[in-house]
């Protein structure tokens, strides 16, 4: 019996029990069977999967829980990808950012996850996002750890060095190609590092208002002060009282420019916009998939709005 064979009868049982709760197992595209020959990496949402296509190359074959589209919070599992964990060689996961994924990896993941919030030191919940006298609770309900760690791209490299690692653990035979091929990413987010620092050295404002905090470790590498109007979690629905503060500190602070995201609804940006005659525009989480190009190309097209919103010279 090979060694996947356990990990076959784990998927039939993870499925049954899953459906016996009521589960329907529907078919999506959220990633495909295991390819002869590879080593099978699911990725739990986009900027892992971009990792673990780039470092593993054409010897991994890798899936992804999150559709394109949606919105990777709120993420609940089939019992096909609750399969999928269960059969894969390595899970790439971000332990607190997904529940229902943090669940599967507990009960099917084993030795096999790979968990980046313990690679680099992830930033209080409470240090993503302007602090306000008298709203210690806002930046987010229940504390906790800030995930969007991946919006600085030199803590994306250093968990790019550490994936190569456990995809070499998985698969010793191809270990150096890995770490070559998490060099070859780390020289690129470098370059975009660079590019951030340079283009973003000398604006004329350094606040951005955004719908909701996630940009906490790009603001604190570039110097950057976000001005979140809701907290960590983009669904959480702001009080009127603090539409208003935002709306005073858009003022005061001469905000042309009100962010909103990709995958959630503009309507609280926009009201933020006519309150205080800004404009509105996309500043990309990258919590999913860019409609055009990858990670890097929209790491790109975030600081070229934020160059044009913060008018840097």
């Amino acid at each position: 019996m090979t060694a996947r064979a356990p990990r076959r009868i784990l998927t039939a049982a993870a499925t049954a029990l899953l459906a016996a709760a009521g589960l329907t197992a529907c078919a999506d595209d959220t990633g495909g069977a295991s390819e002869p020959g590879k080593i099978d990496v699911v990725a739990a949402f986009y900027p892992l999967q971009f990792l673990a296509e780039r470092i593993g190359g054409e010897t991994v074959a890798v899936s992804n829980l999150t559709k394109p589209g949606a919105e990777p919070h709120d993420l609940e599992l089939n019992p096909r990808q609750v399969g999928q964990v269960v059969d894969a060689d390595v899970v790439v996961y971000l332990s607190g950012f997904q529940p229902a994924v943090d669940k599967a990896v507990e009960q099917n993941g084993g030795d096999r996850a790979f968990d980046v919030a313990g690679v680099t030191p992830l930033r209080d919940a409470a240090a993503g996002g302007h602090d306000h006298e008298g709203e210690a609770g806002h930046a987010e309900e229940g504390g906790g750890k800030d995930p969007h760690v991946w919006l600085d791209p030199t803590r994306l490299a250093t968990i790019g060095d550490k994936l190569a690692e456990r995809l070499g653990k998985a698969d010793p035979d191809h270990a150096a190609d890995y770490t070559a091929r998490a060099g070859a990413l780390r020289t690129e987010l470098t370059k975009l590092d660079s590019e951030y620092a340079d283009g973003l050295r000398t604006c004329q404002r350094r606040e951005i208002v955004t719908s909701h905090t996630a940009f906490g470790y790009l603001t604190e590498r570039y110097r950057l002060e976000q001005i979140g109007i809701s907290g960590l979690a983009p669904e959480s629905e702001p009080s009127p009282k603090r539409l208003a503060e935002v709306a005073e500190e858009a003022r005061e602070h001469k905000a042309g420019t009100i962010f909103f995201e990709t995958l959630v609804s503009p309507k609280v940006a926009e009201t933020i916009a006519r309150e205080v005659g800004a404009k509105t525009a996309v500043l990309d989480p990258l919590e999913g998939p860019p409609a055009d190009g990858d990670y890097l190309s929209a790491m790109r097209t975030n600081l070229q709005t934020l160059r044009t919103a913060l008018d840097c010279s």
